[in-house]
């Protein structure tokens, strides 16, 4: 299995923590979607039944971060689980703001906070 590039996964208990490693915006869809297809699998596959994403190691990200999150949390809440964000930037509020995604999921200051809101 090759190194991730623009992902990063690991498991805590029930839930999957995916930390995106760069910023993910001008990435070309084909450049993000193996390793978005490796992180599904996993939801599918291994039975974590809710998911962080830890926007630590990043400062913006676009519509294919968009697009991610979403088909993410389509499988989280397919298998009855939660989703929450942490870590997020100003910059990065805003865009969820604009996108509407603020409202889907809690969005916590730090990766403990979002352990606590999935496991509500």
């Amino acid at each position: 299995m090759s190194t991730p590039k623009t992902f990063s996964a690991e498991s805590e208990g029930q839930t999957l923590i995916v930390v995106p490693l760069v910023n993910v915006s001008g990435l070309a869809e084909e450049d993000v979607r193996p390793e978005l297809n490796r992180i599904l699998e996993q939801l599918k596959e291994t039975g974590p039944r809710n998911a962080i994403i830890d926007f630590a190691k990043i400062s913006y990200f676009g519509t294919t971060m968009l697009e991610a999150m979403h088909a993410i949390w389509k499988c989280v809440r397919e298998a009855g689980g939660r989703m929450a964000l942490c870590n997020v930037s100003n910059m990065q509020r805003e865009v969820l703001h604009v996108a509407g995604f603020d409202t889907l999921w809690p969005v916590c200051s730090s990766r403990q906070e979002a352990l606590q809101a999935v496991m509500q």
